[in-house]
């Protein structure tokens, strides 16, 4: 076929608050244990897809520059499933660009291939629902799987060789007047990648097994404390989850550390914020070196303030519950 579409999509980060940490089947990349997140309105990504025939072959642009092979590999990996499906045989150019640091643990990769998953479905003509996308963009990040969807979302545990595994709404961004204080606690990209940090993991941690015991009870007590807006009861859990996960992977060989000393100063501020001052903030953080502290949004800028002047905390941001993916005219 020649002649070209074209087609543009954003989405947004988010940041879980049960964690997903390890895989139930690697090739079809799906999790070992149930995840919750938050869709955050801030943390941004804009990518625009155009299949032509007169390119060469695929082009790939991130954030003003020219993706990486190990980065392009993955985004053609997707288009390659969108052209498959649409019977399409043109090569692309994607454009993506984040409004917040990459490859840091921030969840760029949620965002980013929630927005390419978007944006290559409406330029090939297929379907544009939220599940087909989740489950399309699944494949490529399990995480990218919650940005499809608005608010607070579930993505289930997979079954080995269910590729049909989507991630689903759980309530939207009106739900739960709450905020999340991101502390950027580090510059540039993480020293182990998420995905190889759970593989080493899996084989190595004396810890893997009690978590896939740990975290579906965790997740539960989540998901009925978000249905309730019980603060206390979720942050209480979200801690637990978070710091089980960052244990386990502590004890691979070798082990992965992801805290830096600003890390662990961030963490006691939330702390003495709740014990101290009275403040219901709880924290969380993902595979990287920054401290996210959800509270409600009427103490958001009092814990912003406080995380800003820890020793060690480059600058912070404060999201709200953000939208789904949009597709734009």
């Amino acid at each position: 076929m020649s002649g070209a579409r074209e087609a543009r999509a954003v989405a947004r980060s988010n940041i879980a608050l049960a964690k997903y940490w390890g895989k139930s089947d690697a090739r079809l990349n799906l999790p070992a244990v149930p995840s919750i997140s938050m869709t955050l309105d801030r943390l941004v990504t804009r990518t625009r897809v155009r299949f032509d025939g007169t390119l060469r072959g695929d082009r790939v642009s991130l954030d003003g520059r020219t993706a990486t092979e190990t980065e392009r590999r993955r985004i053609v990996e997707l288009l390659d499933r969108v052209r498959h499906r649409a019977g399409l045989d043109l090569p692309a150019r994607v454009e993506s660009k984040n409004a917040f640091p990459t490859a840091a643990g921030l969840a760029s990769s949620a965002s980013g291939f929630a927005a390419l998953a978007a944006a290559a479905s409406a330029a090939a003509g297929l379907s544009h629902r939220p599940r087909d996308l989740s489950r399309l963009a699944r494949r490529s990040s399990a995480s990218a799987a919650r940005s499809i969807y608005g608010g607070f979302v579930e993505l289930p545990a997979g079954r080995p060789g269910d590729d049909g595994l989507a991630a689903r709404a759980l309530h939207d961004e009106t739900h739960w007047d709450v905020r999340l204080v991101v502390a950027l606690t580090a510059l540039g990209a993480k020293e182990v990648g998420s995905t190889d940090g759970m593989e080493r993991t899996r084989r190595s941690s004396p810890y893997y097994e009690p978590w896939l015991e740990a975290a579906p009870p965790l997740a539960k007590r989540i998901r009925q404390a978000l249905a309730r807006r019980d603060l206390p009861r979720l942050g209480a859990a979200m801690e637990q989850s978070t710091l089980a996960f960052h244990a386990c992977a502590l004890a691979a060989d070798p082990w992965i550390l992801y805290l830096r000393p600003a890390t662990v100063a961030a963490l006691r501020t939330v702390r003495r914020l709740r014990e101290e001052r009275g403040i219901p903030v709880y924290a969380t953080m993902d595979a990287g070196p920054h401290v996210k502290a959800l509270c409600e949004a009427h103490h958001a800028e009092r814990v912003r303030r406080a995380l800003r002047r820890t020793e060690g905390v480059l600058r912070t941001v404060v999201a709200a519950p953000g939208p789904g993916v949009e597709v734009l005219p």
